[in-house]
């Protein structure tokens, strides 16, 4: 019998739909793998330069990566960006991890467990930050002020309902808020990501001393507002099939994505991440 028939579908279409499906799994795929590896890379970046510098007793050195961060007269400012520094490496480490489906599955128990490190990390992460601003205030000013800000605050909203969804065992919502969270931990590392996209393109252009240019101030609210239009936008395909154009669209955006991500990745690494992560390690050594 002709089973193309029998469905009521025409073979050719059904063959494009694996096709299709197929390029959506292996695109998002090639994104988280992209993505962890990067994010892996900056965590390593984040323990060996601003940790090691740190325990060397030259934590003025993180100045170097941002004006202002490192201030011997305000030592609550520094606990509060430190506590911030190690819960985002833990967030960048465990992120994707979370999200892998044999993972969950045949592993219910560690995938609770991490799920509940993770939370307590975004938590931790989101009060730190805003432990600093309260503190000490960004280098940036009010504008900056209010858009970190309000990302701690997110974080910290984001953590606590996917948390409150677990424990009442709603998975659907637990898992739209984890998407959510997901999508605001990465913000700390996309906003380098971005402001390096920005120079190689257009050179710096609309950035100011003090982070106080008009493109600093986008940034201020674009490192992580994005991430969740794209968050509400899987977590509603989840919900609803998309057609074959919306597929192909996706699927696209993801292995460009995934371009975007490994080449910012290596232009920093051959340039400020790998000379202060040797710096770093070599002062620790000493």
């Amino acid at each position: 019998m002709d089973m193309s028939r029998k469905s009521g579908r025409p073979f050719g279409f059904a063959g494009t739909d694996v096709v299709q499906g197929a390029a959506s799994r292996w695109s998002t795929a090639l994104l988280f793998a992209t993505s962890w590896i990067s994010g892996l890379v900056f965590a390593a970046y984040i323990v060996a330069f601003f940790g090691d510098v740190l325990l060397a007793g030259t934590g003025e050195r993180w100045n170097e990566s941002l004006p202002g961060l490192y201030d011997r007269a305000s030592p609550m400012a520094i606990v509060a960006i430190g506590v911030h520094f190690v819960a985002g490496a833990v967030l960048l480490l465990l992120g994707p991890v979370q999200f892998i489906g044999r993972l969950r599955r045949n592993v219910p128990a560690l995938h609770r467990w991490l799920g509940r490190l993770y939370v307590a990390s975004a938590a931790l992460a989101g009060v730190g930050g805003l432990g600093f601003i309260i503190a000490k205030g960004t280098v940036g000013g009010p504008v900056m002020d209010i858009g970190f800000g309000l990302y701690g605050a997110l974080m910290v909203m984001c953590a606590g309902l996917a948390f409150f969804h677990a424990r009442a065992r709603r998975v659907t919502q637990h898992r739209a808020w984890a998407i959510r969270l997901f999508a605001l931990t990465v913000g700390s590392w996309l906003y380098r990501m971005e402001y390096g996209a920005w120079f190689l393109v257009a050179g710096g252009a609309g950035t100011g001393r003090g982070f106080t240019g008009w493109f600093d101030m986008v940034m201020a609210f674009f490192f992580y507002i994005p991430n969740l239009i794209v968050a509400e936008h899987v977590i509603r395909s989840h919900r609803s099939s998309q057609g074959a154009l919306a597929r192909i669209g996706s699927a696209t955006l993801m292995v460009a994505a995934s371009i975007f991500i490994a080449f910012v990745t290596w232009i920093f690494v051959n340039g400020a991440w790998g000379r202060r992560m040797i710096s770093g390690l070599m002062e620790a050594s000493f």
